[in-house]
């Protein structure tokens, strides 16, 4: 029996070492993959948020600066709180427009093609960016939040602190100025003085206003008091009833600012809370409406024990199924608006879903032509479905959960085009 010093190498077949390579080989050609459609798309993707967030950012100022006749100055001071406002517009569509351009160009460079023919599936360059489209989605989400609660407020506080400014604004250039429950007009205007002034106040639930009309007036606002006031002399003062006052001299007539500002100054809306306020005023608005129909049945059991059911039909109790018909509609707005925001932001995810197979099935490279392919049936179904869902909801006729339905059709949709995707 011999032995050897040395022990025989171990030997790989050629057949072996082929498959080895080409699995190296693929893995680091996917990854290279990868990363070129994440950049690109995170390149396109800020590129175009940049350009359409400024396009609707001048638009919105423009528009704030139109409706309530603001100058350079308020004009600058609520551009901070317009900027989330546009951004919140933008990125959906953003997001949509990126996907098709990046997943186009791919498509229209038979990149599709190459890496199918080395078995490779086409969903595995989706994947990343479904991924990062879902980040965007969160923070859409609080962008949204933003937008509605800080923004429009701010937006709000700019014009109620301007609102001398756009009144006078408006009387020199038009000679009158009229809100949902104020209205002046004016002969003319000579510095702060109106000259023979009208003004009209209407009342919640009455059609005939107080008006009163005077030789000339001052207007100012006290902010810190939360009130508005005319400096009249010589008014006349009509009330209800067609009840007639002349008042000699100088008349200072005090109203609260909310009746100027068509409520701006008063409670807030429910869009207008923010994710982390809706909790608690939830509960407030719960412990309310139990408090309210504890208290009318109580009155009513009252009432039909001493013999008074007439007093049923009285204004004194419709008024209380009117807070209890307000307090329920305030409910279901509070419970409908954090569905509202999430679904609103992932609606950039449910955008991808349908982008990306769409520009790949397509294959030309047009770019336009793709985005339009995918922005109008979206157009045409799944924001009409938000609004009807949403409105339903907020009425009480769906439950919160219904403002999902867009966002579900959009998702099977694209889901399914996923799948002719990788059948192709």
């Amino acid at each position: 029996m011999s032995f050897s010093l040395f022990a025989e190498p171990a030997t790989v077949s050629r057949s072996e070492f082929t498959s080895d390579f080409l699995k190296t080989t693929l893995s680091s050609a996917l990854r290279i993959l990868t990363r070129y459609i994440v950049f690109d798309l995170l390149k396109v993707f800020l590129l175009t948020l940049t350009c359409m967030t400024a396009f609707l950012f001048v638009l919105l100022a423009g528009k704030l600066a139109v409706e309530n006749g603001l100058g350079l100055v308020p004009i600058v001071r609520a551009l901070p709180y317009i900027l989330p406002q546009a951004m919140q517009f933008a990125v959906p569509g953003t997001m949509l427009l990126a996907t098709v351009i990046v997943y186009g160009r791919i498509a229209a460079s038979n990149e599709i093609v190459a890496v199918k023919s080395m078995g490779i599936m086409p969903l595995t360059l989706v994947w990343p960016t479904l991924i990062l489209a879902t980040l965007v989605s969160f923070g859409a989400v609080v962008l949204n939040d933003v937008a509605v609660s800080w923004g429009r407020g701010g937006q709000q506080r700019v014009l109620l602190e301007s609102l001398e400014e756009i009144v006078y604004g408006r009387l020199r250039t038009a000679r009158s100025y009229s809100d949902k429950r104020f209205k002046v007009s004016v002969r003319r205007v000579e510095g702060r003085r109106l000259i023979q002034p009208t003004v009209s106040i209407y009342e919640a639930g009455d059609e005939q206003p107080t008006t009163i009309t005077a030789d000339e007036a001052e207007f100012r606002t006290d902010l810190a008091n939360e009130t508005v006031w005319f400096q009249c002399t010589n008014a006349e003062y009509e009330g209800k009833g067609n009840s007639k006052l002349h008042i000699p001299g100088d008349y200072e007539y005090t109203m609260p600012l909310d009746e100027i500002s068509g409520g701006k100054a008063g409670k807030r809306k429910p869009s207008q809370f923010s994710l982390r306020e809706i909790g608690p005023s939830k509960r407030e608005q719960v412990a309310l409406i139990d408090r309210l129909e504890q208290e009318m049945t109580a009155e009513a059991g009252h009432l039909l024990m001493t013999g008074r059911m007439f007093e049923l039909s009285q204004e004194n109790w419709q008024a209380k199924q009117v807070a209890l018909k307000s307090a329920s509609g305030k409910l279901h707005r509070l419970n409908t608006e954090p569905h509202r925001r999430w679904a609103n932001g992932f609606s950039c995810l449910c955008f991808v879903l349908i982008g990306a197979p769409m520009a790949i099935r397509l294959r030309h490279g047009e770019i336009w032509g793709s985005f339009f392919a995918c922005f109008l049936p979206i157009l045409l179904v799944y924001y009409p479905m938000l609004a009807g869902s949403l409105k339903s909801a907020k009425d009480g006729v769906l439950p919160p959960q219904a403002v999902w339905l867009g966002n579900i059709v959009l998702a099977l949709w694209g889901i399914w085009l996923l799948r002719r995707v990788i059948r192709f």
